[in-house]
């Protein structure tokens, strides 16, 4: 099969994000894939709730959902904002870390199994490009909608 002929890269990235979903339920015991994308977004001193809803990529009710059962899980811990009683702040627990430990070595397989067939300057350059695209979208994301192209 010529690139022409190929799926377009977007239908290729959607299959390998799904297998990415299915495997990290191996991976990650006792927690899901976007459990743990929260948690790699969070750091001692804590990230404003909105914060993490942008960088996940959710919206704000569906954020609080899946921050209810890590906080029940003892993972993570939220507090109000002291400069804006208005605005939550989530921090990890020493629990999470624990926690996130233990995914990161899941998913440290995960991603050695995925990637088999590709060498550590292959890794390397997909891992640059996906992120320069993520960022790019986040950037767009983040302009008045009047400036968009």
């Amino acid at each position: 099969m010529t690139d022409s002929e190929s799926p377009r890269l977007a239908v290729l990235l959607a299959k390998l994000s799904k297998t990415v979903y299915r495997k990290s339920e191996e991976a990650l015991p006792g927690m899901s894939i976007k459990d743990y994308l929260a948690l790699t977004n969070l750091d001692d001193r804590g990230v404003p709730q909105q914060r993490l809803a942008e960088c996940l990529g959710m919206d704000e009710n569906n954020l609080v959902l899946l921050l209810n059962g890590l906080e029940e899980a003892g993972s993570i811990a939220r507090r109000r904002d002291p400069d804006d009683r208005r605005r939550h702040i989530v921090g990890i627990t020493p629990r999470g870390k624990k926690v996130l430990e233990r995914a990161e070595r899941g998913m440290d397989k995960l991603e050695q199994e995925l990637l088999s067939a590709l060498s550590q300057s292959e890794r390397a350059t997909l891992r640059q490009l996906v992120r320069r695209v993520l960022e790019s979208q986040v950037a767009s994301a983040r302009q008045p909608e009047a400036a968009r192209p």
